[in-house]
């Protein structure tokens, strides 16, 4: 979000709103994770142990679960930030930010090496081509 004032000078977020649309996704990912379980009220005659609301046992976070909930986490935060962006964009710009955000994502995936992003962006050209990488002979 701070990257897209390189575009047009319009793109400036406030801190207040990146926390809501953070605070968003990590409902939507919580809601999604823990669904409340419906309690059934006792019938009549019958008997059984209620615990109090405070007193729902949570299940333990092993580190499989801990993975998966916070790769959701990053998935969520960034699927929201991008909606909230897109919202207020111009239309000419959104495939722009769509890109910006594609790029960013591979690029810490490590699918995308940042030299080859610099390269693409930046337009930086190599005077000797003898020293040039092999993963930007495309260029």
């Amino acid at each position: 979000m701070t990257e897209l004032t390189r575009i047009h000078s319009y793109y400036k977020f406030s801190l207040d709103s990146f926390v809501i649309v953070v605070k968003r996704a990590i409902d939507i990912v919580a809601a999604e994770m823990n669904p409340k379980k419906e309690e059934k009220e006792p019938e009549e005659g019958e008997e059984g142990e209620q615990q109090e609301e405070g007193e729902e046992a949570e299940p333990e976070m092993t580190p499989r679960t801990l993975k998966v909930r916070v790769e959701r986490l990053v998935e969520s935060i960034t699927y929201q930030a991008f909606n909230y962006v897109r919202r207020g964009t111009f239309e000419r710009h959104k495939l722009i930010i769509a890109s910006m955000l594609c790029l960013r994502i591979n690029t810490r995936k490590g699918l995308i090496d940042e030299k080859e992003v610099n390269a693409l962006i930046k337009k930086e050209v190599a005077l000797e081509t003898t020293k040039q990488p092999d993963s930007l002979n495309f260029l």
